[in-house]
């Protein structure tokens, strides 16, 4: 058996100071690109025969999930905790509250901003919550 080394664990400098460095350890693993729930969304576009797409395209401001650039259809694919979704309402953690706090609001700032500038060039933009995308497995479209 091979003996594992540990790598050390550096934390975003962003962010205060955790009290509990395996919650730490844990929200620094979640990803912004390639989450189950977008991979999802993706799977049952293909599925259905929506082709084309582009995934985080940089030529779109704000970057969406999923861009159809020749239609200006732009799709993100919001988790509920980091977006603070209105239908699933997670508890704001109890630790670093005010960090928390500021931090869904300037993610719902940025989030509200990319939507008005796409829209200003005239594209369509379709938001997906997390839990939404869960309904997907239901039709089979994860296989």
């Amino acid at each position: 058996m091979k003996n594992k080394t540990r790598r050390k664990y550096i934390r975003d400098s962003r962010s205060p100071t955790p009290k509990n460095e395996m919650v730490s350890r844990t929200m620094g693993a979640n990803r912004s690109k390639e989450t189950a729930p977008e991979v999802l969304l993706r799977k049952a576009l293909w599925k259905t025969g929506l082709r084309g797409y582009r995934k985080n395209w940089r030529n779109a401001p704000g970057r969406p999930d999923i861009a159809f650039p020749g239609k200006k259809i732009a799709i993100f694919v919001n988790g509920c905790f980091w977006h603070h979704c209105p239908v699933c309402r997670f508890p704001i953690p109890k630790n670093n509250r005010a960090f928390w706090l500021n931090k869904f609001k300037a993610n719902k700032k940025r989030d509200t901003k990319k939507k008005k500038e796409l829209e200003m060039l005239g594209w369509k933009v379709v938001v997906f919550w997390e839990h939404e995308t869960t309904l997907l497995k239901l039709f089979r479209f994860n296989e």
